[in-house]
């Protein structure tokens, strides 16, 4: 079979030798010839090969330059490290992986168990004075009563005495829009009442915006479109409190008739009602478990829900009427009361943890400055404190919320009547106000009905 490559040129005509007889001077010439031959069998370059032209072997072959022992070692050494560098990287880049992934399925368990709690309160070392947002509508010149906050952080909702309510960009602080929920209040004696929003609360993926507006009912709005879709009739006195559970569309309601209900906005109805404290219910906070923690007031108890169980579990630690209570993560939680106390409190225990006695000070006449309101960052250990002496505090929960420890204090003048941290801990947001949300007992008159947006300070991360 011939050859696919050209060897040479092509020669024709041309006369075979005669063969030589067989000597030992021959066959030392056949295998000088053999050699010959399959020297001659080297294959062309591609170059070559077009052009039909031969090439050198030494221009293929170019011979290298000669290499000493210690280049040979240096070669060998640098290339052995550059390997070395490339596996290491490789695992570092493996080994980071895998400790994030480890990272969040660590932290969606315990979430799940309402264990999570991440110690991030030492990276904050105060607030920015200079980029403090101070937010004014003339629609909202009374008091300011309740704020929330969008989960992504980018929108809130803010309310006051009367019966408006603005939407508003919280990195711009610009004013989004506004509704007046006047014309959706009940008729008392033919009559309309004069509304105030008391409470708001605002569903996880934002579809709905629930205000109690001072009477019986509670108001269902589009937070989007700031529309109005339903009216929750059922409590027989007024409505004090209002929380979504996390990521759900039911909502609970809490009022002055000391019962708690349930509602689903999926269904646009009422589902039951709870009762057992003894007095007006003052505040209530929820998270994804199907419960729900409230603060009874004069009762002097704070009350988890276990609704599907049907039964309830009763707290009892404050001196006075508790005002505030918030939840830290499913298994802890934080309570404020007019005897000045912050009390931390962990569900397996029916007295708190630990008990902070007057953190905001006291009166001249030695009454102690009311707790108004409490934020908690969920799941880690940071929380703030208002009431109105005239600073917001912001401490910092140790020894597995055993004990508290004040980080720094924001001045505030006015009564701080809700107070809500960003999902990112990036802002504190607080309403403030002349008088406090639910009366009139005392005013003060040089502070600003208006909303606070101030922003933490942390350390650079290493």
């Amino acid at each position: 079979m011939s050859s696919f490559f050209i060897k040479h040129k092509p020669k024709f005509n041309k006369k075979r030798k005669p063969e030589v007889p067989a000597t030992k001077t021959s066959g030392t010439a056949k295998k000088k010839k053999a050699v010959k031959e399959e020297s001659d069998e080297e294959i062309q370059s591609d170059d070559a090969f077009v052009s039909g032209e031969e090439s050198d072997p030494a221009d293929l072959f170019p011979e290298p330059e000669q290499e000493t022992a210690q280049d040979k070692r240096l070669r060998l050494a640098k290339k052995y490290l550059e390997e070395i560098e490339k596996e290491e990287q490789s695992r570092a880049e493996d080994k980071e992986v895998h400790d994030l992934v480890s990272q969040r399925l660590q932290d969606e368990y315990l979430d799940s168990k309402g264990k999570l709690r991440k110690n991030i309160a030492d990276q904050y070392t105060g607030y920015n004075e200079k980029t403090i947002k101070i937010l004014k509508n003339k629609r909202q010149n009374l008091p300011l009563t309740s704020i929330v906050i969008s989960q992504n952080g980018a929108f809130m909702f803010t309310g006051c005495k009367t019966s408006f309510v603005v939407k508003w960009s919280v990195p711009s602080g610009e004013k989004l829009g506004f509704f007046d929920c006047l014309s959706h209040v009940e008729q008392i004696n033919g009559n309309k009442r004069r509304p105030h929003i008391l409470a708001m609360a605002l569903s996880s993926d934002m579809r709905f915006l629930a205000l109690a507006d001072g009477g019986n009912n509670i108001q269902i709005w589009c937070p989007d479109k700031l529309t109005h879709i339903k009216n929750f009739k059922g409590h027989r006195d007024v409505v004090t409190a209002l929380t979504f559970r996390k990521d759900t569309h039911q909502l609970y309601s809490a009022s002055k008739d000391r019962s708690v209900k349930i509602w689903s906005l999926d269904e646009m109805a009422y589902i039951e009602s709870l009762f057992g404290h003894q007095a007006a219910i003052t505040g209530i906070d929820a998270l994804s478990r199907e419960r729900a923690i409230t603060s009874g007031g004069t009762d002097c108890s704070i009350r988890i829900w276990k609704i599907t169980e049907e039964s309830q579990l009763i707290y009892n630690g404050h001196k006075g009427s508790i005002e505030t209570v918030k939840l830290i993560n499913d298994e802890n939680f934080v309570s404020g009361g007019d005897d000045g106390s912050l009390c931390l409190w962990s569900a397996l225990k029916k007295k708190p943890l630990h008990i902070q006695t007057l953190v905001h000070g006291s009166q001249e006449n030695g009454e102690a400055n009311w707790i108004t309101a409490i934020a908690t960052l969920l799941n880690t250990d940071l929380l703030a404190s208002g009431s109105c002496d005239g600073f917001i505090r912001v401490w910092r929960t140790l020894n597995n919320g055993k004990t508290l420890k004040e980080l720094f204090a924001i001045p505030m003048c006015g009564f701080v009547n809700s107070l809500a941290f960003t999902n990112d801990g990036r802002y504190l947001i607080a309403a403030v106000g002349q008088e406090h949300r639910l009366g009139r007992w005392w005013r003060i008159k040089e502070a600003k009905n208006s909303i606070v947006i101030i922003e933490l300070n942390k350390k650079e991360s290493s």
